[in-house]
């Protein structure tokens, strides 16, 4: 894997002050309520970039994709943002709790060669057109890439994360904690020995696409039609795979717009593979203690690596749903790994909403009947509320799945299904800036 620093496009602090006000998360979770809040923090806010906001009166001559493009050369003439002097890789740590225990995850950013994807670098999961459209024109108007694709590489012997350690100890560059408490902290690795020993250490290295295939995919099809031999080259971040700060959370499932959806239908065919355990209650308290207890027996299944889910259709009880049999899936994906087999989210995704509801490719790729819910801290009950509201018709809750099941899955050259995983925190958008 060929690497190497570059000079990136940062906000000047002098000129915006907080920088903070100026970030945002990737564009594919800002909500639009989130990105409202977002233009309203500063006139300089990234999202204004990657997630415009559109007006009835768009043409070719005036739409999100030309005023991001406006907004970005207007900030470079004004000095708002500001080229680095010196070629940089760049350490990128985020600190973080979670579950009452406190973390760290080390990563850091260089410019990468672009591969098809093989070997060398392999995505995990499935990805959707629309989006990659999407970036695509965003990269044409503005000639510049902005938001991050996220990697994993393998370092038993850490050498690259002793660098960064070494880094943490300088002044940082960056130093900001987003609202969900996460504090993003980056640095500059600007020492030519240093950059050789990473450059040296990724050299031989293949990576899995943790978060930002699209953004990846649209790297590779803008470099095939670019005359500029910059955009032969990616801004990734890498995160080493033997590190405990390496958080992976589950992505839950909601269904809706089912026609005839019954859940008492739905449980007798789940008898046929899955034993069915039922955690009923009768007011909002006992509720809460048998969410509890559907949440606490998940962890225990996950733990002793049997397929569960959990699932929640309105009435009076939670369900989890255990898988018998792990050879069912040798039927219904003959053609697949027994590491993809094995997913929690392959069964749910085969098992159920396949074969008792219908919710097959297609209906995923329309995306009509399923929405995914990140783990976030109030996931579990927002997504129990959604149900109590009628807003949607069932949940069903997910064990997050293990790096080494991601690692297995992409080493036999398949991708999970769309949505199966979900990397805590997320790398932020406006840190550092390409312009090619």
């Amino acid at each position: 894997m060929q690497i190497k620093p570059f000079k990136a496009f940062r906000y000047d602090k002098d000129k915006v002050g907080d920088v903070g006000r100026c970030v945002a998360p990737p564009y594919d979770v800002i909500s639009p309520d989130q990105q409202q809040k977002l233009y309203e923090k500063s006139e300089y806010n990234i999202v204004r970039i990657i997630k415009g906001q559109t007006s009835p009166s768009d043409k070719g001559s005036d739409n999100i994709y030309t005023r991001a493009a406006n907004y970005l050369n207007n900030w470079i003439e004004r000095g708002i943002l500001k080229q680095d002097s010196d070629e940089t890789i760049y350490a990128y740590v985020q600190d973080f709790e979670l579950n009452g225990e406190k973390c760290q995850r080390f990563s850091f950013v260089a410019l990468t060669k672009l591969e098809e994807f093989g070997k060398v670098v392999r995505p995990h999961e499935q990805t959707l057109n629309e989006p990659i459209i999407d970036r695509l024109n965003l990269k044409r108007a503005t000639a510049a890439k902005f938001g991050l694709v996220f990697c994993l590489y393998e370092d038993r012997q850490r050498v690259v994360d002793r660098i960064i350690e070494g880094a943490v100890g300088r002044e940082p560059l960056i130093d900001l904690v987003d609202e969900q408490n996460v504090r993003h902290r980056l640095f500059a690795i600007t020492d030519k020995a240093e950059i050789d020993t990473i450059e040296k250490v990724m050299h031989d290295k293949s990576c899995i696409i943790a978060d930002g295939h699209h953004r990846y995919i649209t790297g590779l099809s803008y470099s095939k039609q670019s005359a500029n031999p910059a955009s032969a080259y990616q801004m990734l971040a890498f995160a080493n795979t033997h590190q405990k700060g390496l958080i992976v959370l589950a992505t839950h499932r909601l269904i809706g717009n089912l026609d005839n959806f019954d859940m008492e239908k739905l449980l007798a065919g789940l008898k046929d593979n899955f034993e069915i355990i039922e955690f009923r209650f009768t007011s909002p308290q006992t509720k809460d203690d048998a969410r509890g207890k559907m949440l606490a027996r998940m962890k225990a299944e996950y733990d002793g690596h049997r397929s569960a889910f959990g699932i929640y259709a309105g009435g009076s009880a939670f369900y989890i749903a255990v898988l018998k049999d792990k050879s069912v899936m040798d039927t219904v994906a003959p053609n697949m790994s027994l590491a993809w087999r094995t997913l929690d989210v392959s069964v749910l995704h085969k098992l159920v909403l396949e074969k008792l509801l219908g919710i097959d490719e297609e209906k995923l790729a329309e995306g009509q009947n399923l929405k995914y819910v990140k783990d976030t801290p109030n996931a579990v009950e927002e997504s129990i509320a959604e149900v109590d509201a009628g807003k949607k018709q069932a949940a069903f809750f997910m064990n997050p799945p293990k790096i080494q099941q991601i690692q297995e899955v992409a080493d036999q050259g398949e991708r999970m299904p769309q949505k199966s995983t979900y990397f805590y925190p997320k790398i932020y958008t406006g840190l550092i800036i390409n312009k090619l």
